[in-house]
């Protein structure tokens, strides 16, 4: 139930007030004072909006708000005046007021004041929160020295309004970058407008980018902003951008060099102005040499390189990872903060990461959801392709024969079908080619227990 305070030194106002609300299904309560309304206000933080009278016996109303407006996730306020003027209800929204009631009341205005000025403090919460998840998007995690210096290189060119090409393997983190690159710049208030250029068909790429009006095309049954449109004076991130087919990087070089779109269906061009943040998983270069990219467009985003290294090539950031990520995941999920033991770090540090820190974040989240009540993650919890291929990395070195290296094959081999095939014995053997008995022997030969 939405809560209300009223401010009035007139009983008859704060009793009507709150007759009317309460009808209206508020939660009501009022004084008659700036000063017990401060007071209220300090001890319970749960009131969305304050309607307050401007002419107050000690503090008045303007002071009053004042005081409010400093407070942390502080109400909105609706001001109440007697005989106010122009320049009283210009300073009172200077001040942050939401708005400004004469007396006597009107109760309509007042309850369609009320209903927005909730709707406001609304809005202004999911604004807060949606900062707050822009800026978890944007933190990078690591403090090995290819890191430190991504995070020093961020620092230097982010408050420029250079064009970024970010090169890096999938999984690696280049929307993190890109995230972090436009928190630091100075269009930080402004739109952030991403576009995975490999996930769009190519029939509707050109619509995505560059908008397209009713009518323009089969399916076109209502105009759209392109993206852009959508990102003029903030920030556009065209990932992977190396998809993009030939006829689509021809269009986005001329908007880049004209700073203008012009909508599919329209003669009209468009005035935009976004930073280009662009990334890749391919090596551009070598997709010019094969006609696949064009160098006049490669020119254009290869302004500021950067590259976001393997995760393989910074392994003493893996811990730091993994415990990032089991507490963002223990929050997501409702659940208590979790630990994981050394050994199970150790684990997680010999194992290769073809799929980068995504691969590492979905395994972290697969022991989360699949172990709800344990509080401690060890070794065992982890997938066996991770232990495992880890176990086999470290071992390598340790055969002195021929015949230890063929088991040691035979048995991870073994191991692998069994994994592939949920522990199914019978179907592992078909995988196998090899009768069901035929791999039990063999499974007890090479130390493999049934269960495992």
């Amino acid at each position: 139930m939405h809560k209300i305070l009223i401010v009035d030194d007139e009983t008859g106002i704060r009793e009507s007030l709150q007759a009317v609300l309460a009808d209206e299904g508020y939660e009501t309560a009022s004084v008659e004072s700036g000063e017990e309304c401060l007071k209220v206000l300090r001890r319970e933080h749960t009131f969305e909006v304050v309607l307050l009278d401007i002419w107050l016996p000690g503090i008045d109303g303007l002071e009053t708000l004042e005081s409010i407006r400093d407070m942390d996730d502080a109400p909105e306020v609706i001001m109440i005046s007697g005989h106010g003027t122009i320049e009283t209800a210009v300073r009172a929204t200077k001040l942050g007021a939401y708005d400004f009631l004469e007396k006597p009341l009107s109760i309509d205005k007042t309850l369609i004041l009320v209903k927005n000025a909730i709707e406001s403090k609304k809005l202004r919460h999911e604004n807060v929160d949606l900062k707050k998840q822009l800026y978890a998007k944007s933190v990078i995690v690591g403090d090995s020295i290819p890191m430190k210096a991504l995070r020093q290189q961020i620092g230097l060119m982010a408050p420029t309004n250079g064009r970024v090409l970010i090169y890096g393997e999938s999984g690696t983190g280049k929307e993190l970058v890109a995230h972090a690159i436009h928190a630091q710049s100075l269009r930080k208030d402004e739109t952030f407008v991403e576009v995975n250029c490999a996930a769009i068909p190519e029939d509707l790429i050109e619509s995505e980018l560059f908008g397209h009006y009713k009518g323009s095309f089969p399916g076109a049954t209502a105009d759209k902003e392109g993206k852009f449109e959508k990102a003029s004076g903030g920030t556009l991130f065209l990932d992977e951008v190396g998809d993009m087919s030939l006829k689509t990087q021809s269009k986005v070089l001329r908007t880049l060099e004209e700073q203008r779109v012009a909508p599919l269906g329209s003669d009209e061009t468009i005035m935009v102005d976004a930073r280009i943040i662009a990334s890749t998983n391919k090596d551009l270069e070598e997709e010019i040499s094969k006609g696949n990219f064009r160098e006049d467009l490669f020119y254009r985003l290869n302004v500021i390189p950067f590259f976001v290294p393997p995760l393989r090539d910074r392994k003493e950031d893996i811990p730091l990872f993994a415990r990032h990520f089991l507490k963002d995941l223990a929050a997501t999920y409702g659940r208590r903060p979790r630990e994981i033991t050394d050994d199970a770090v150790e684990a997680l540090m010999r194992y290769s990461w073809p799929g980068n820190v995504r691969e590492l974040r979905n395994v972290i989240e697969r022991i989360v959801i699949m172990n709800p009540m344990t509080t401690r993650f060890d070794r065992k919890h982890l997938p066996p392709l991770v232990y495992r291929d880890g176990h086999r990395r470290a071992a390598r070195s340790e055969f002195s024969t021929l015949h230890q290296a063929r088991d040691a094959y035979e048995r991870d081999f073994i191991l692998k079908k069994l994994d592939e095939n949920h522990g199914n014995i019978t179907r592992a053997a078909e995988v196998l080619g090899l009768e069901r008995s035929h791999l039990y022997r063999k499974m007890k030969t090479l130390g493999i227990a049934v269960k495992e």
